[in-house]
């Protein structure tokens, strides 16, 4: 596919180079997601693509090319391979390649609103001014976003500020193009040096300061991966750093050395980096969590978990499909518009969306909803109807569960309640608590089948692999099914894992398939259960410390995990 088959978007295109900072997708600007949500074509390196793409609209087409020193090139051009992908199809090639400029422009001139998203800011990280100058040459407009430069957003995730109370000089410098009087400029100087380089360059780099003039006792840090989960980061002098990489077997990647951002100077506060390094020290930070739940439905629950330094992945482990019979939800939905209910009972999304389907399906909206009271089971639930367009009247006060929206619910009163049935739509496996409970209060209640749950499909191969293999440092389990459907459709976690339940029930099931529970939730919430996860993490972090012993994630501690990381 080429440019030319793009939609095309303004009828003058123009160019926005964007900085997408230093890897956390959270550093991108107000003004980098604008630009990225009115996109037609999204040009970027393989791991920016992964930090914009969230914010860019459906149907943009992604332009993804190598443009580093390491970048394959096509043969006998020096020319970077680029490809197009179109929505979420499979990388394919260009019938013709050409360098990022020339297709930036020729995507404009055809009418295309074109984002060049670059790693860091376009003014310091990249050679983004290269292509800039090409635009202004061809009369081609363009404006630029900047970015969090990662000589500035590395440091500060690390818990090294460039600068004290004296405000002392920060020099930066690309140890990739530094010149010999670049070099010697910065080892005459005193103050701090911010040198972006490879991990590979840290020994060279170090090299080059002391024999400008640094002493080899000069401290200084260095980070990997910074501001991402994968981050790492150590505290060493100019002199013994390269021992400090050697003897923490931290090995070059095969890609020819990531980038790292080391931090030189007696100011630069790298011994106060066990107070100042908040982000390393999160109770999860790293920690690779499984959810057994879908995207849609582990959206909040992942993002918490991110909060803690986590890495979320989420695993289906069951799939929900359409009633045998829909004609019992179709009755239902004819009555709840002519008035048959009093009350309508939401006990999960799912059971939200499935009433949504159904409405879609008569060309009805949350108007219809008018004049019938609407329960919601929980938080989640309720967030899903507001989407919806419907405000839940009772959610419980208490436990988020069918006993505690019984707490709450009122008993039916014929003075206040001409009516007295109550539609409840659900899954075909659940229980009968919440029916029961309702009759209890004198309630009729027409009990339907909203949407049938299975087993879902088995997890990719690589993903089996982790859950058996000890590669995940803790599951959730938020239901009894979830450990039963887990363990049947990928294998039950290996004996390193963190194993947390919400509750004494779904315990009881994975103690039943041989698994070790760590941690319990205070409350049914799923929420809470994140909450004492995180608590768990920073009781083993404190230990640890306090023993004098490295902080590790529970999947290092597998046999055969220090060699596989040592080349991470």
């Amino acid at each position: 596919m080429s440019p030319t088959t793009l939609p095309a978007g303004l009828e003058h295109g123009h160019v926005t180079f964007l900085g997408a900072g230093p890897g956390d997708p959270g550093l991108l600007t107000l003004r980098a997601v604008e630009a990225l949500a009115n996109a037609d074509v999204l040009v970027a390196e393989h791991e920016v693509l992964d930090v914009v793409r969230q914010h860019a609209r459906a149907g943009v087409a992604e332009v993804h090319t190598d443009t580093g020193p390491d970048a394959d090139a096509v043969p006998g051009t020096g020319t970077p391979q680029l490809a197009v992908v179109d929505g979420a199809s499979t990388t394919a090639g260009l019938p013709a390649v050409r360098d990022a400029a020339h297709l930036v422009m020729e995507a404009a001139r055809g009418g295309r609103r074109v984002v060049r998203a670059v790693s860091g800011d376009p003014g310091l990280d990249t050679y983004a001014t290269e292509e800039m100058l090409a635009c202004a040459a061809a009369g081609v407009p363009f404006e630029v976003v900047p970015g969090v430069a990662a000589a500035v957003g590395v440091p500060a995730y690390a818990g090294v500020p460039l600068r004290d109370a004296q405000g002392a000089d920060v020099r930066f410098v690309d140890a990739r193009t530094a010149s010999d009087r670049c070099w010697t400029e910065v080892g005459a100087s005193d103050g701090t040096v911010v040198v972006s380089t490879t991990l590979d360059g840290v020994g060279a780099a170090a090299g080059e300061l002391v024999s400008a003039g640094r002493k080899p006792d000069t401290p200084l840090t260095v980070t990997v991966a910074g501001t991402t989960t994968r981050q790492r980061t150590w505290t060493a002098t100019l002199g013994t750093i390269a021992q400090t990489l050697k003897q923490a077997k931290v090995l070059p990647s095969p890609e020819g050395g990531r980038p790292v951002i080391a931090v030189v100077g007696e100011r630069s506060a790298a011994a106060q980096r066990d107070q100042l390094s908040w982000f390393e020290s999160k109770p999860l930070f790293g920690w690779r969590v499984l959810v057994p739940r879908t995207k849609e439905q582990a959206a909040s629950l992942s993002d918490q978990l991110r909060s803690y330094g986590a890495v979320p992945h989420e695993v289906p482990t069951i799939a929900v499909e359409p009633p045998r019979t829909p004609q019992q939800m179709e009755r239902a939905v004819k009555g709840l518009v002519t008035g048959r209910y009093e009350w309508i009972a939401f006990t999960s999304v799912n059971a939200v969306k499935a009433v949504r389907e159904k409405f879609e399906e008569y060309g009805l909206d949350a108007r219809a909803f008018a004049g019938i009271k609407v329960a919601a089971v929980g938080e989640q639930t309720a967030k899903a109807l507001i989407a919806f367009g419907v405000k839940p009247d009772l959610v419980p006060s208490g436990e988020q569960s069918a006993a505690g929206l019984l707490e709450d619910w009122p008993p039916y009163d014929p003075v206040f309640d001409p009516i007295d049935r109550v539609f409840l739509p659900r899954a075909d496996i659940a229980t009968e608590t919440l029916v029961a409970g309702l009759i209890e209060l004198g309630w009729e209640v027409d009990d339907v089948t909203a949407y049938r749950t299975v087993r879902a499909s088995p997890p990719p191969a690589e993903t089996r692999e982790a859950i058996k293999g000890g590669g995940f440092d803790a599951v959730l389990f938020t239901s009894s099914s979830t450990v039963r459907n887990l363990v049947g459709i990928a294998g039950k976690p290996h004996n390193v894992t963190v194993i947390a339940c919400i509750g004494p029930a779904t315990a009881k099931t994975a103690e039943e398939h041989g698994l070790r529970v760590d941690v319990m939730a205070p409350e049914p919430s799923v929420h809470k259960l994140a909450e004492a996860l995180a608590d768990f993490g920073l009781r083993r972090r404190a230990a640890a410390v306090e023993a004098g012993d490295p902080v590790t994630r529970p999947s290092e501690r597998r046999p055969g995990a220090r060699r596989r990381r040592s080349t991470t």
